[in-house]
Parts: C-alpha cells; structure tokens; sequence
C-alpha cells in the first residue's frame, strides 16, 4: 500500500511562489508515474502536472505552463511542485498521486494512490 503525504501549502499573494513535496511511503516511487491535480469546493479534480517514472516525460495543464514546474527525486520517493507567478484562480486543495503506470498520465483514473491534499491559498 502506497501512503502520499503532501506538504508545504499555505497562504501568499498573488505573484508569489510556493513549492508542494510529496512523500512516498512503504513502497519505492521508482516504477510509478506521478501527478499533481487540484480542486476547488464544487469542482471536479482538475489535472496540473505530470512526470513519467523516469522523469522523461512531462505534462502540464494549460493554465499553469510556464508557471509551474514537476519533478521528482525518486532516490528519496520525493515528487516536487514549484509554483510560481501565482494567481488567485489557483487556489485550491492539490492532491499528490501515484500510478502503477510509469508513464505520467493527465487523467485522474489512471492512478491509485491519492494524498489528503494540502491547501493553497492565493489572494488579490
């Protein structure tokens, strides 16, 4: 059973950064394509990034091109979101995931293991 732990949420203002972590528990990440979605109350679960188990292959959501960045450090089961040039309109909950697929996909059925979320908070 794979446990994700997400962190490093908060509150800042528009223009600013913030970097999430993702730890992975119990099991390596190695294999595992990895993902970033986000959601809002009433919203349905909205993909943002994605990294293949190698880290070749990358995907972004339109809305946060050039203004985001995925990695993943797979030495210390670690995925990481920098987020910078923030706007109000991301604020949400993000979601770290994990798929048995290596490749990183954009949608949210094709993983199997989902953190709590962490809150990311934007204001004007």
């Amino acid at each position: 059973q794979v446990q994700l732990v997400e962190s490093g949420g908060g509150l800042v203002q528009a223009g600013g950064s913030l970097r999430l972590s993702c730890a992975a528990s119990r099991v390596s990440v190695i294999n595992y394509g990895m993902g970033w979605f986000r959601q809002t109350p009433g919203k349905e679960r909205d993909f943002v990034a994605a990294i293949s188990s190698s880290g070749s292959s990358i995907r972004y959501a339109d809305p946060v091109k050039g203004r985001f960045t995925i990695s993943r450090d797979n030495a210390k089961n670690m995925v990481y979101l920098q987020m910078n040039s923030l706007k109000p309109e991301d604020t949400a909950v993000y979601y770290c995931a994990a798929s048995r697929y290596a490749v990183g996909s954009s949608s949210r059925v094709m993983y199997d293991w989902w953190g709590q979320g962490t809150q990311v908070t934007v204001s004007s």
